[in-house]
This record gives C-alpha cells, sequence and structure tokens, in this order.
C-alpha cells in the first residue's frame, strides 16, 4: 500500500499562521494578479496594510 504524507503548517495546541490571499493592481498593464503568502497570524494586518 501506498503512504499517505500530510504536510502541517500548525505546531503545538493551535494554528500560528494563516494563508492570506490578496489582489494587486498592476500599475502598467491595469490588470490585477493575486499575491498569496503564509504569514504568522499577528502580522495579517501589516501583510494587507502593504502594497
Amino acid at each position: 500500500m501506498a503512504k499517505k504524507v500530510v504536510a502541517s503548517l500548525q505546531t503545538g495546541a493551535g494554528r500560528t499562521v494563516t494563508k492570506c490571499i490578496k489582489m494587486v493592481k498592476s500599475d502598467k498593464t491595469g490588470s490585477y494578479s493575486f499575491q498569496e503568502e503564509i504569514v504568522p497570524n499577528d502580522k495579517i494586518k501589516d501583510f494587507f496594510a502593504k502594497k
């Protein structure tokens, strides 16, 4: 039988990181793209505040 490998982003009792996705508009073309990042929970507001 094949083994199933599961990657975990959490350690200990709870989740300490969150995957954040935001839309960013390109200045050159005017089109939108998505920026994804795994961010610690206490830095989420900073991620969405920066351009």
